[in-house]
């Protein structure tokens, strides 16, 4: 878009309207399929967020009768969403007007949405809106298809758009079109209504389609535009195959961002995140490393492979795995290491701390130059309430040692390898808590004789 075409839209009121009330019964599932995921967001959120990053300055989201859980996604990513429910499914025109209510208190450009096409980009919006702003009444979203069949079609003359031919009510002369309809749209906010009340279920499947409003605008003598768009970007989810075909683009897109950013990734296409991810400059990431939402890794920090991460905060220069998994409320200070066989949930590691292999810390706090021994635990649920752990700086804990909360080890201190510590460690002190070792010369001997002569009863 040019500078002017962003301007322009900028400075108009834009009300989008998100219809996401459609069945999805090849989703095979009981939840909707707005409501199925893509790189850790609903695709419905996905074109909500879009949407808000766009300019939209209001939304109404139109969904399926009992879709409670659908209007709960809604208000917890736009709260200022207004939901409109279509009792009878009757089409995509019948679908907007069941948001009447928002179109009668018009904007300058109303754009038409599906919950089920996660990958538009905020400033294809902006693209789909620009031709409003200089005079045209509708704008409709095509693209080039690979494989036209069962897309509508734009029938079009020169660069004009004469009407949208939907693929079982089109000629054969039609289906060799291969300029096919994205579905979305861009109406004139003062029209909108006028031009959905007119559209009639004249077509095979007696609905009421919304690319209808194209011959209607024309025959009132307004103009139409085109805004043409990558095939990958209108790409729609009806089945389970669409959504792992979504997951797969969206996440070629988060790399190939990450890697612009300065994110070494070894092997790119092993690497999984979140919508949400955020990696600082010169971070490395090695194969098959998994980044659930909520993870922050500052520059130069190290994620290994075989780690999975979730909610965590890694600073700058830390280590992180092989084969480590952070959950939730992890927090990895600089150049603190986190090793291989290691899961850590709502702890802080202070700088430099040092958890090196096969153990797990849960609510808990690590001091700076800590050092956690291999086989550590913090015993932090004791079947009703979760307690923590407070390590201070520069302590040893041993290897192979139980850590029984609420419990304080102090800066400085050591546990002794094998321990069960259930009372506080004062600062430099050693704790130890184990049985003394006893040996019995020659016990060895009776126990085989005795296991070797009851065997033989």
């Amino acid at each position: 878009m040019t500078p002017s075409h962003n301007a322009q839209s900028s400075s108009r009121s834009c009300l989008a309207i998100v219809l996401a009330a459609g069945e999805g019964t090849r989703m095979k599932s009981a939840r909707p399929k707005v409501l199925h995921q893509v790189a850790n967001r609903s695709m419905l959120g996905h074109v909500l967020a879009t949407l808000a990053q766009a300019g939209a300055t209001s939304t109404a989201v139109v969904i399926g009768p009992d879709c409670e859980d659908v209007a709960k996604e809604v208000q917890k990513i736009s709260s200022q969403a207004r939901i409109f429910v279509q009792k009878d499914r009757l089409g995509t025109a019948h679908a907007v007007l069941s948001a009447r209510e928002s179109l009668a208190q018009p904007a300058d450009d109303v754009i038409i949405a599906f919950g089920d096409t996660p990958l538009i980009l905020p400033e294809t919006f902006t693209k789909l809106r620009a031709p409003l702003a200089e005079g045209a009444a509708v704008v409709a979203m095509g693209f080039e298809a690979k494989d036209p069949t069962g897309y509508g079609r734009f029938i079009t003359e020169g660069n004009e758009l004469l009407a949208i031919r939907e693929h079982r009510d089109a000629s054969e002369v039609e289906r060799l079109i291969t300029l096919c309809n994205g579905g979305l749209m861009a109406i004139r906010g003062d029209l909108a209504l006028t031009l959905l009340d007119r559209v009639e279920n004249k077509n095979a499947k007696g609905e009421y389609y919304l690319t209808d409003i194209v011959e209607i605008a024309r025959s009132l003598g307004h103009r139409m535009a085109i805004a043409v768009v990558s095939e990958e970007e209108v790409h729609g989810v009806n089945d389970r195959a669409q959504l792992a075909a979504a997951e797969r683009m969206i996440q070629d897109r988060l790399r190939q961002a990450a890697m612009a950013s300065g994110v070494t990734l070894i092997a790119p296409e092993t690497v999984f995140f979140s919508h949400d991810t955020r990696l600082g400059q010169d971070v490395v990431v090695e194969p098959h490393v998994v980044f659930g939402p909520g993870v922050v890794v500052e520059e130069g920090a190290v994620i290994h492979s075989f780690s999975h991460l979730e909610g965590a905060q890694i600073a700058s220069a830390a280590g992180v795995g092989p084969f480590a998994r952070l959950r939730p409320g992890a927090a990895i200070g600089p150049k603190a290491k986190v090793g291989n066989f290691v899961e850590i949930k709502n702890t802080e590691l202070g700088a430099g701390a040092k958890v090196s292999h096969l153990t797990y810390l849960g609510d808990a706090s690590v001091g700076a130059e800590a050092n956690i021994g291999a086989g550590t635990i913090t015993c932090n649920y004791d079947g009703f309430a979760k307690h923590r752990t407070e390590i201070g700086e520069g302590a040893f804990i041993g290897s192979n040692s139980s850590l029984v909360a609420p419990i304080s080890i102090g800066k400085g201190a050591f546990v002794g390898s094998g321990s069960v510590i259930t009372e506080n460690i004062p600062d430099d002190a050693l704790g130890l808590g184990r049985g003394r070792q006893t040996i019995k010369e020659g016990w060895a001997i009776l126990f085989r004789d005795k296991a070797q002569a009851a065997k033989r009863k």
